[in-house]
């Protein structure tokens, strides 16, 4: 039996010793390796983050002392650990565990996460309760150097460090360098910097300078002299922040009240368990910095990060071999807006574009590689990439920001105080709007439609096929008024041809008398099937019109089918509360039109994970609820054929 299979909570792991905790680890990196094949997820982080999270389960007395994981790509070791090492393999699947942090799967998981930056916050928030309670458990967060991108992160440091209170924040360095240092002087820091002989020497150097200065100051009497004294205060001064350099890489962190260690090798249990049983004590806001690989296991994934980041299902992480064979990916979204993007800004040197840390995601690595210049990727921070665009748009630009709908949320108040209230030409490419699948209620793209057509000179359009969304990203950008574009994740429909885009107004793509459905975006398509099918098996007239905006509604077109009709049915990708059917409905009662009325969209609750055509197919964003919709209106008024 491996050693695995003895591991059925973090008690476990505590009484093994160097030498089985490394072999554990590399059974946990190939037992999520396998895992990744059947199911995607995020493996460079995680596979990068096993020792980290058997030190900690080893050092702290969990679930007592509290370990709250940053976004959860790092924490797959962690679940496993933590009494699910079978579940495991149902990862990202229906009724399946999550990929992220949840509290309702795990008592370990003590804050759910699926956005970045959050952890040091949340730590800061259990560790106040501690104090308040009067307890002694540790709390500890453990987050990225991507995370510490955004600024919430640095807010968190901040608040902590002047409270002062007992909390560790562990950096998992595993790309950028914060600090050189790395090694035995490291290692010889680390035990020094307890030491009170440290923090004397320190004050002495301090000491001696502010000495130096007096001297000058005094020496300024005689030139000669002075001119050699302020010689020496500048050598004094340049050794001072050099050896602090050398000695302290973490000056930002020591000035925002935390005591620093590191750099740690995050791959080495016996390193990581003393500096973590070094620090347990202590009483004061400490950062352990660690420096982990990306994709360790891999030398695939190592030699190419981003791409190791995320496994796709059927390829072997620990190769990039394609192992199970899948039908061949269709044109996606992502692919036919990037396309389209570059395509405008070769003719136009003034379209730049913005994205938080999802440059490939996007698609806009390709427009990167193409216009290095005119691309900018600001990390962790929605927020920033929001009002830097608006910087932009307002000098005479055209800024595109692209952004997944769930992370845009982050940027609200930008988009409403920074964008729309100044009404800059600012067009967000709003990617994963709608159903998301596999990763679940974070990222579910139910909300944008709701909180962006409430805001005034804001435009919301919704393609249905690839050239809808080619012809709308062009006619945005020629609005020059801030503009949100939303379109959902996977492949696109793919259409012979299109109308033109008018301002405001919407496209009848089938006529009827019976009954409208009014759609917005993909799911176009899936009412033109349900209307073709009501008319043929069921003898029921039913109009379908791609409504294309949101925002403005096509007023004129609603009350002419509503008054034609009597019955409509509203077809969304969105959270019905604020959607667009209710766009559909205030317009109606506006009017003072009354119709028969029917909403389908995402219901009033969080959607959990699951491929993309099981969720929809749950919550009845389907061609067949929409017949069984139009039937239902139809007999229960009495109206069948």
């Amino acid at each position: 039996m491996s050693l695995l299979q003895k591991i059925n909570d973090p008690a476990d792991i505590r009484s093994l010793n160097i030498e089985e905790l490394n072999q554990l680890a590399e059974e946990i990196r190939n037992y999520i390796a396998e895992t990744m094949i059947q199911t995607g997820g995020h493996y460079g982080s995680s596979t990068g983050a096993v020792e980290l999270a058997l030190a900690v389960h080893k050092v702290f007395n969990t679930p007592r002392d509290k370990i709250i994981w940053d976004v959860g790509h790092q924490a797959y070791a962690h679940k496993i650990i933590t009494g699910r090492r079978e579940a495991f393999k149902t990862l990202r699947t229906h009724k399946g565990i999550s990929g992220f942090l949840k509290r309702n799967e795990s008592i370990y998981d003590v804050f759910g996460a699926g956005h970045a930056s959050t952890s040091i916050s949340a730590a800061l928030g259990f560790a106040m309760a501690r104090d308040l309670s009067g307890g002694n458990e540790k709390v500890v967060a453990i987050i990225g150097d991507g995370s510490m991108t955004g600024g919430l992160a640095f807010e968190g440091l901040n608040n902590a460090g002047a409270l002062k209170t007992d909390m560790l924040v562990i950096l998992n360095d595993n790309a950028m360098s914060i600090a050189g240092n790395v090694g035995a002087l490291s290692q010889y820091l680390n035990k020094i910097m307890t030491s009170p002989f440290y923090f004397k020497a320190k004050d002495d150097i301090e000491e001696l300078i502010s000495q130096l200065n007096e001297k000058v100051l005094i020496d300024k009497r005689f030139p000669a002299a002075a001119k050699i004294g302020q010689a020496i205060l500048q050598k004094a001064t340049k050794l001072k922040e050099g050896v602090k350099n050398m000695i302290l890489p973490s000056l930002l962190f020591e000035e925002l009240g935390f005591t620093y260690y590191g750099p740690v090798n995050a791959h080495n249990l016996k390193e990581l368990i003393t500096i973590l049983e070094r620090i347990k004590p202590l009483r004061t806001p400490v950062l352990l910095h660690v420096r982990s690989s990306k994709g360790k296991g891999s030398d695939w994934a190592l030699g190419d990060p981003e791409r190791g980041h995320a496994a796709v299902k059927g390829v072997d992480p620990r190769t990039g071999d394609r192992v199970i064979e899948t039908s061949p990916a269709k044109l996606s979204w992502t692919r036919i807006f990037s396309d389209t993007l570059i395509k405008l800004a070769e003719k136009d040197e003034k379209i730049v574009a913005f994205t938080a840390a999802m440059l490939s995601g996007t698609g806009l690595n390709r427009f990167a590689e193409k216009f290095p210049k005119r691309c900018f990727d600001v990390g962790i921070a929605e927020g920033h990439a929001v009002v830097s665009a608006a910087g932009m748009a307002a000098n005479g630009y055209k800024p595109i920001v692209t952004i997944y709908s769930t992370f845009l949320q982050r940027a609200f108040d930008m988009i409403i105080h920074d964008v729309c209230i100044q009404n800059l030409p600012v067009v967000f490419a709003i990617d994963r709007g709608g159903i998301v699948g596999d990763d679940g209620e974070t990222h579910q793209g139910a909300f944008d439609i709701g909180y962006l057509r409430m805001i005034p000179n804001m435009t919301v359009m919704t393609p249905r096929n690839d050239k809808e969304l080619s012809a709308m990203l062009e006619f945005a950008l020629q609005l020059r008024k801030p503009v949100a574009l939303r379109f959902p994740r996977g492949p696109a429909s793919i259409a012979s041809s299109s109308l033109p885009i008018e301002f405001g107004k919407s496209e009848i793509i089938r006529d009827g008398t019976d009954a409208v459905i009014f759609s917005f975006g993909q799911l176009a398509n899936f009412a033109i099937d349900a209307a073709e099918i009501l008319d043929k098996d069921f003898n029921i007239s039913a109009a379908v019109v791609n409504m294309r905006f949101v925002k403005p509604l096509d007023t004129e077109t609603v009350i002419a089918y509503a008054k034609k009709t009597g019955r409509i049915v509203t077809f969304e990708e969105s959270a019905l509360q604020t959607g667009a059917g209710s766009a559909v409905l205030e317009a109606l009662a506006d009017s003072g039109v009354k119709v028969s009325a029917r909403r389908i969209g995402i219901p009033d609750r969080f959607i959990e994970h699951g491929e993309q055509k099981i969720i929809r197919e749950e919550i009845g964003l389907t061609s067949a609820n929409l017949i069984e919709t139009i039937k239902e209106m139809m007999v229960g008024e009495g109206a069948g054929k």
